[in-house]
């Protein structure tokens, strides 16, 4: 979700045309200097990897900056922030999982990865956001729906399901 949120703010950075998208506050910039340490600049406080994780869970669009170059470090720090989830108690990944996403780097099929898992997440989150209008239907979306995703990820290729 946040790196959708932070791919909204750059793509709304980079519109050259003002008029393309609604007028919303301004993105939220936290600098990450070379001691390590996160400064939010929209409340001019140090924060820590915690504080930015609940940033996300907000669904609050920022950016990671590096204090000297300008670099966006937000993928960076999301994949540290996720890195700290996995290790902390419950993973979501198992082992296999995590080796299969590996394997997928520099495959021909790299780039339709990304994007597969990135419908099935959004379809996820949508179904989840429905779950209280029709909790006893959710299950049977959601099957339907990851059902369609891998008939449409296999037939990019030529594969049948």
């Amino acid at each position: 979700m946040a790196r959708s949120s932070a791919k909204s703010a750059t793509a709304k950075e980079s519109s050259s045309d003002p008029t393309d998208a609604p007028q919303a506050s301004p993105q939220r910039v936290i600098k990450k200097y070379p001691n390590r340490r996160l400064y939010d600049t929209t409340t001019s406080s140090y924060v820590t990897l915690t504080e930015i994780k609940h940033l996300v869970m907000d669904g609050q669009t920022f950016a990671v900056r590096d204090a000297k170059s300008g670099e966006d470090l937000t993928r960076s720090i999301l994949l540290q922030i996720i890195l700290e989830e996995e290790s902390a108690g419950a993973p979501m990944f198992t082992e296999a999982v995590l080796a299969n996403i590996i394997r997928f780097y520099g495959h021909a099929m790299q780039g339709y990865m990304g994007s597969y898992l990135e419908s099935n997440l959004q379809s996820l989150m949508q179904l989840q956001s429905q779950m209280g209008q029709s909790p006893q239907n959710m299950m049977a979306q959601m099957q339907e729906q990851m059902q369609k995703q891998t008939a449409q990820f296999l037939s990019a290729f030529g594969l049948k399901s």
